[in-house]
């Protein structure tokens, strides 16, 4: 029983870090789909200009990473 607690202890400790490391990659200034390019399209509408970024492409890879921390969450509620 106790090998068993210490394996969940390891997945928990796994899927929490995937789950970090997908939150950076939509926070991070250098993530290739950071909330930095939303904001750069959201400043470049506001001033009528075209958006630096498509924002489709964005939107969809950011969705991506979303419904992947979901899952992992998903199965990390699973190993309590």
């Amino acid at each position: 029983m106790e090998e068993l607690t210490e394996e969940k202890r390891m997945e928990r400790d796994r899927i929490e870090s995937q789950i970090r490391t997908l939150q950076s990659r939509l926070d991070a200034p250098t993530s290739n789909i950071g909330d930095w390019k939303i904001i750069k399209i959201y400043e470049a509408r506001l001033s009528g200009e075209s958006d630096p970024y498509n924002f489709e492409e964005l939107k969809a890879s950011r969705q991506a990473v979303r419904d992947e921390i979901n899952e992992l969450q998903k199965q990390l509620e699973d190993t309590e």
